[in-house]
C-alpha cells in the first residue's frame, strides 16, 4: 500500500507541470484510435503546444512506430526516465522497454496498474501543455487505472467509425467515461468516407452518419470526420504521421481537429 501511495504522490507531482491530460479511447478495436491519438498529438504540436504522448496499450503498443520513433531511445537521469522527442513530441510506450518488437506482454491487472503509474510518475515529462494518452480498446484495466489515478484529466476523446457495430461498442465507452464522472471532449469519426481519386466522389464504405448519431444521442460534439485514404496506412506504417505527411484532405482534418480540441479545452478552465 505504501508503494502505491508513493506512486500516486509521484503522479500528482508530475501532473503539476502538465496543463491538460486527454485520453483517446474507443470501445471498438480497429477504428484507428492510435492513428487519431498520434496525429492529434502532432496537430497540437503544429499549433505550438508542448506535447507528450503516452501509450498505455500494453498489449498492442503501436504509438512509437506510428510516430516514427523506433530508433529514438529512452535514457535515464537518476531515478527518472527521459522520454525521447520525435517530431517535437515526448513519447513513452512499453515497446521502448522490450528486447524485441514482437515480444508479448503477458500481464494481469496489478502489473498493468504499476506500469502505467510509473509511466506517468517516473518519467521526466517536464512542462507540457498536453499529455495525450492512447488507451487500448474497451473499458478494462488501462483506462480504469488512468481515470482513477489521474485526477487532473481534462477528459476523453472518443473514436468511432461509421458502422453500426462500432457505434454499439463505442456507446459502452461513452457510458464508461460517464460512470467515471469524467468529461467527454467530443467524438471523432474515423474512416468516414473514401474520395475516389478519379471521379472525386465520396463513397461511404463503412456506412454514413454513425458519429453524428452518437453525438446527437449523447449531446456531444462531432469534432472531426477523417476520410479513409490508403496513404494513411502507408504513412503510419512507415512512421510518417499524416498530420505532417498526409494528403491535403487528411492533413487538414487533423489540423482542424487539433484546433477544435484547443478551442474546447483551453477556453474552459
Amino acid at each position: 500500500m505504501a508503494n502505491l501511495k508513493e506512486r500516486k504522490e509521484k503522479v500528482s507531482q508530475k501532473l503539476e507541470n502538465i496543463d491538460n491530460v486527454i485520453m483517446v479511447m474507443s470501445g471498438k478495436g480497429g477504428v484507428g484510435k492510435t492513428t487519431v491519438a498520434v496525429n492529434l498529438a502532432v496537430a497540437l504540436a503544429l499549433e505550438g503546444r508542448k506535447v507528450g504522448l503516452l501509450d498505455v496499450d500494453l498489449h498492442g503498443p503501436d504509438v512509437v512506430r506510428m510516430l516514427g520513433g523506433r530508433e529514438a531511445k529512452i535514457s535515464a537521469v537518476g531515478e527518472e526516465i527521459l522520454p525521447p522527442q520525435v517530431h517535437g513530441i515526448k513519447v513513452i510506450s512499453i515497446s521502448q522497454f522490450l528486447d524485441n518488437d514482437n515480444d508479448a506482454v503477458i500481464w494481469r491487472g496489478p502489473l498493468k496498474t504499476g506500469a502505467i503509474m510509473q509511466f506517468i510518475g517516473d518519467v521526466a515529462w517536464g512542462e507540457l501543455d498536453y499529455l495525450i494518452i492512447d488507451a487500448p480498446p474497451g473499458t478494462g484495466d488501462e483506462p480504469l487505472t488512468v481515470f482513477q489515478n489521474v485526477e487532473k484529466i481534462k477528459g476523453a476523446l472518443i473514436v468511432t467509425s461509421p458502422s453500426v457495430v462500432s457505434q454499439d461498442d463505442v456507446e459502452r465507452a461513452i457510458n464508461f467515461v460517464k460512470k467515471m464522472n469524467k468529461q467527454i471532449i467530443g467524438i471523432v469519426e474515423n474512416m468516414s468516407y473514401f474520395i475516389c481519386p478519379n471521379c472525386k466522389t465520396k463513397h461511404f464504405i463503412f456506412g454514413e452518419g454513425g458519429g453524428r448519431v452518437l453525438a446527437e444521442k449523447y449531446n456531444l460534439e462531432l469534432l472531426a470526420q477523417i476520410p479513409l485514404d490508403s496513404t494513411v496506412r502507408e504513412n503510419m506504417d512507415a512512421g510518417k504521421p499524416v498530420a505532417y505527411f498526409g494528403t491535403p484532405e487528411v492533413t487538414s482534418s487533423y489540423v482542424n481537429l487539433g484546433k477544435k480540441v484547443i478551442e474546447k479545452v483551453e477556453t474552459v478552465r
